[in-house]
């Protein structure tokens, strides 16, 4: 096939741009498709820092971008392009995209998740109207102003530390009786005097002509009700893996791509790399690590059926 490649990776957020390093430094012809900017949603990130060995916080954005340089610099290319099917034939891979189509040997997979939406009354209406899922992206809209998140995990507990730089009148929401965040970032959401936080409680509506303007929060166990007024809800209730590509490969029951210690997933030649597989955490020095190990279990795949081809 006239774009054949040895490894195609599909995603550009971190897991994505560490495989195409590691594959391209393995002298492995790489092509990374990414139908958005790479970065994935470390783009969201305002300053990352907690990542092994950096001085002093970046942006995801600089970070995405010194990433994709590094990869490129040992011989990655890159697409934008939108994938629309991946299929095994024979003992290779074919990818169709908006771009054409491409040949591999082997894929790594590494399309993330998006963000999973509450499904309440209001939610869908008033998109992009004062509901969000992205702090950094529409928190300055809202400086001063009456916020709600959404949320107990990592994703929420950051977000809500982010918008009350913003305004000192932000409330947390999260319908179990404690954080599921790590220990330290919950307890700075504790100590945060901008940020009012109750447990047990979810989101029953959300109410607005042209905006937000109140929310119906519901007390978990007594069903109790009380409408109050808030200008934003920011929404971070988990993500939902992106797998519609490889319906024929392992899922567990979250949806998540279940993979061996070698990124390797149900389907031989297809790696899955960050949030998109099964795993217990899900940061970018893990999606990093994710993406180097696929990179390197797909050379040793490639390098074997090479040699099958020599027998």
């Amino acid at each position: 096939m006239e774009h054949d490649r040895d490894l195609i990776i599909v995603g550009g957020g971190a897991a994505g741009l560490s495989a195409a390093q590691y594959g391209a430094r393995a002298n492995l012809s790489t092509l990374l498709i990414e139908e958005m900017a790479p970065g994935g949603q470390a783009l969201l990130i305002e300053g990352l820092e907690n990542y092994p060995g950096l001085p002093a916080p970046v942006s995801g954005y600089e970070f995405a971008e010194n990433m994709r340089a590094q990869a490129e610099r040992f011989g990655a290319e890159f697409l934008s392009a939108s994938v629309t099917a991946i299929r095994k034939e024979g003992k290779k891979f074919l990818i169709e995209t908006s771009e054409g189509n491409f040949g591999a040997m082997a894929v790594i997979l590494a399309t993330g998740a998006k963000h999973r939406h509450l499904g309440a009354p209001g939610e869908e209406r008033l998109g992009g109207r004062g509901v969000s899922y992205c702090a950094t992206c529409d928190g300055p809209f809202f400086k001063g102003k009456r916020i709600l998140v959404v949320g107990g995990g990592d994703a929420a507990c950051d977000e809500a530390m982010f918008l009350a730089k913003l305004s000192d009148k932000v409330t947390m929401v999260h319908r179990k009786d404690r954080f599921r965040a790590q220990r330290a970032l919950a307890a700075r959401v504790l100590a945060n005097p901008h940020i009012t936080v109750r447990f047990e409680t979810v989101v029953a509506e959300i109410k607005g002509e042209t905006k937000v303007e109140s929310v119906v929060l519901e007390k978990v166990g007594s069903g109790e009700r009380v409408e109050e007024a808030f200008d934003a809800v920011f929404i971070f209730v988990g993500s939902i893996p992106q797998t519609a590509l490889v319906p024929e490969a392992a899922k567990d029951e979250a949806g998540y791509l279940v993979t061996d210690e070698r990124m390797a997933t149900s389907v031989p030649g297809l790696f899955a790399a960050g949030d998109v597989r099964a795993t217990p955490f899900r940061q970018v020095v893990t999606a990093c690590a994710d993406g180097a190990v696929a990179a390197h279990a797909a050379a040793q795949y490639i390098d074997e059926l090479r040699g099958e081809a020599y027998v």
